[in-house]
């Protein structure tokens, strides 16, 4: 009988510590689905389209909401109809669908599509709690038919929404500074800091260079793009810094371009 405790006090503790480690398994996950939540904050864009099921879906039925910050315009994705009034200013926390699919990652780096089916219903999972099986599925493909289309146009799986009281609004100084032309070399001599060089997206692994034509405010922050093309939308403009534009000792506005450089995955 004495031979045998020791052996029998080793398999409890055994038992014992692999219980531990299933048991802090959920945790970790729940712990990295709460690190997961992204967080925006902007102006609603509230508009009747009529672009067929598919975008119709992704506010519950409704209109299609989106909300700005600074130069991106989030396309929200609403589990359950929201009351949400256009031009007010709001905090949405969610999950960023095209952030979080890279992330995930890909280990063809893209070249048989993208997004892939498994990658969102993992963002499906991690947003939205607690739905059937046939729900996540339906989601997902609802996802992945609109990232397909604009795959740099942000997508928000919104799990809270909240309006923001007495939101700030723009000085009207702001829309009386003048706005000046000037040649994409000579404004390159003013950039302090932004990424011109990056790794082209999943969705675009062969990479390219684009021009993209952008407004930088007076605080020289790009303050808008107005270029369409899906690689100038991927560009993290708020990443970017230039000296503060000035003629004749009063502030301007500058409209010129970018040039950034996707690299080619490998």
């Amino acid at each position: 009988m004495n031979h045998k405790t020791p052996v029998f006090y080793l398999l409890v503790v055994s038992f014992a510590a692999l219980a531990g480690c299933s048991s802090e398994k959920p945790a970790t996950e729940a712990k990295k689905a709460a690190a997961a939540r992204d967080r925006i904050q902007g102006k609603a864009q509230v508009l009747m389209e009529s672009t067929g099921a598919t975008d119709a879906a992704l506010n519950a039925g409704g209109d299609s909401v989106y909300i700005w910050e600074g130069v991106r315009r989030y396309r929200l994705f609403l589990r359950t109809p929201a009351n949400v009034v256009h031009g007010k200013e709001y905090v949405a926390e969610g999950v960023y669908a095209q952030k979080a699919i890279d992330d995930i990652g890909d280990p063809d780096q893209g070249k048989n599509g993208y997004p892939l089916q498994e990658s969102c219903v993992r963002v499906v999972k991690t947003a939205w709690s607690g739905l059937s099986f046939d729900a996540i599925d339906g989601n997902a493909s609802l996802l992945r038919v609109r990232v397909m289309r604009y795959p740099a146009r942000p997508v928000f799986l919104v799990t809270k929404i909240t309006p923001v009281e007495g939101g700030a609004a723009s000085a009207p100084e702001e829309q009386n500074i003048p706005e000046v032309a000037v040649d994409a070399e000579k404004q390159k001599a003013f950039l302090i800091s932004g990424p011109t060089v990056q790794t082209a997206p999943l969705w675009e692994p062969a990479g390219e260079t684009v021009r993209c034509k952008v407004v930088i405010g007076k605080e020289g922050k790009i303050s808008e793009l107005k270029t369409g093309a899906q690689l100038c939308e991927a560009v993290p403009w708020s990443d970017f810094r230039y000296q503060p534009p000035v003629q004749g000792g009063h502030p301007v506005k500058i409209l010129t371009e970018v040039e950034v450089r996707f690299e080619p995955r490998k």
